[in-house]
């Protein structure tokens, strides 16, 4: 179950299940209302964390797009932002101070970024690609997340997930480098 094919076919299902949910006309309708109250929970929830500075992504591959959702917000939008900085050789990941304007910039792995100030976001949207209902999500198989994580156990960490991304305990058993999240977001509520 462990087994890089395993996560692998994993990842792919994934990645199908959501472009068809983000993508195809049969789906607009639940995909714009998924949006809507996605983007309720995530602004309730953080309104009730309370984050000094709020490490953000910018949405790829069908992502939940958390800089639109908090942008919309004002108390949100009116917070220190940062945006991941993920860099290749040897593999990692740190936060840059974001002033919320355009990026021209992007990392090692070709994901729009910033060239602000190096930080320590207290609270981080994480995309999850898939996730369980303990906490633990299935990214793109990177591990940019996890070590992070590793070293940075304080960091409050808020899963954003479309719920066809939710994944049994059987189908995904965490591996020894897995870290869980504090919780999850999706359009339905708060797991975890």
């Amino acid at each position: 179950m462990n087994s890089p094919t395993s996560r692998a076919e994993l990842r792919k299902t994934l990645l199908a299940q959501r472009k068809a949910f983000t993508t195809t006309s049969e789906q607009a309708s639940a995909f714009a209302s998924a949006q809507v109250a996605l983007s309720a929970q995530l602004q309730s929830l953080l309104h009730q964390i309370e984050p000094e500075c709020l490490g953000v992504y910018w949405a790829v591959q069908g992502e939940f797009d958390v800089v639109a959702a908090c942008l919309a917000d004002p108390v949100l939008a009116a917070l220190p932002w940062a945006l991941p900085y993920a860099q290749k050789t040897p593999p990692q990941m740190h936060y840059r101070l974001w002033d919320k304007g355009h990026l021209p910039f992007t990392d090692e792995c070709g994901v729009p970024s910033t060239q602000g100030v190096l930080c320590e976001p207290d609270v981080l949207l994480v995309p999850c690609l898939g996730y369980t209902s303990n906490g633990y999500r299935l990214g793109y198989g990177g591990g940019y997340f996890d070590r992070y994580l590793a070293v940075h156990p304080g960091v409050t960490t808020v899963g954003v997930a479309w719920t066809c991304g939710e994944v049994s305990a059987e189908a995904f058993v965490p591996a020894p480098h897995d870290q869980a999240l504090t919780l999850v977001v999706t359009p339905l509520g708060v797991v975890g």
